[in-house]
């Protein structure tokens, strides 16, 4: 059976936290570890960990796996390299504080798209779509950008077409690739490039599910940071696809990106 390996990345989120740890508690998929890293938190988010960590050892004391780090980091990224060299599922997904999954079936379906691959190659990468939340879970928007049934590295040369949140990778591939701390908001998206980078070179298939498989919550902090999220955005896509192809790019969704963000703020 496929074991997930889920990374929680966490600082004084006791307001946040709750949802997500429930949102993994109740998954119906068996096989799974939970890595939660914490930033040395102030407020009563370890508190809440720890009543998560002991309730669900009780409920699946065969099946799931807790690894709980609470340490000074030097910011989310690190952090999320800190979970990599940790996890030992066959695939891994950032499921930060204030995120959750839409349904209890979650990981059961996504392990079912994994599993029932035509070719009988286990796919580098499993990927699918991804609602907008509040705080409170309550829905707000589909997310804008969709991703499409034949994704490759190259296709985020049209935006991040798929959430973090929503993007399975499988380990051996995922450990290979570091997210660069250097980056304050956007090494997300440059992680998942290289990600699928590597799956290309190695020829190997990257496979949707056909459904919701993550809520975002809309307080991100790209979202709270978004005229720096898109100038770190140009650097990450300029890396990768060249100057040309990247102003070109740009020119045609950033002032859309202002747009939907002015909307928001109405």
């Amino acid at each position: 059976m496929i074991i997930f390996s889920i990374v929680t990345v966490t600082y004084n989120a006791e307001e946040a936290i709750r949802p997500t740890l429930e949102s993994v508690e109740q998954q119906d998929y068996p096989d799974l570890e939970h890595i939660i890293i914490d930033g040395a938190s102030k407020d009563n988010t370890m508190a809440i960990v720890n009543e998560y960590t002991k309730r669900t050892m009780q409920d699946f004391p065969e099946n799931r796996i807790i690894k709980v780090v609470s340490e000074p980091d030097k910011g989310i990224y690190d952090a999320m390299n800190k979970a990599l060299r940790m996890v030992t599922g066959d695939y891994v997904c950032f499921l930060n504080a204030g995120d959750r999954f839409p349904t209890t079936d979650t990981l059961s379906r996504v392990a079912a798209t994994a599993e029932g691959a035509p070719d009988g190659q286990t796919p580098a990468v499993l990927y699918g779509d991804t609602d907008i939340v509040d705080s409170k879970g309550n829905f707000l928007a589909h997310r804008h950008l969709s991703p499409p049934d034949n994704l490759t590295w190259r296709s985020f040369r049209h935006g991040m077409l798929v959430c973090h949140q929503a993007f399975y990778a499988r380990t051996d591939i995922a450990r290979k690739v570091k997210y660069d701390t250097s980056l304050r908001l956007s090494a997300d998206v440059d992680w998942c490039i290289k990600v699928m980078r590597e799956a290309d070179n190695q020829d190997l298939p990257l496979r949707r599910v056909p459904m919701v498989i993550a809520h975002y919550l809309q307080e991100g902090q790209t979202t709270q940071h978004h005229r720096k999220s898109l100038m770190e955005r140009f650097t990450v896509m300029r890396r990768h696809y060249g100057l040309p192809t990247t102003i070109a790019m740009h020119l045609y969704f950033v002032p859309r990106a202002i747009t939907r963000k002015l909307k928001r703020d109405k």
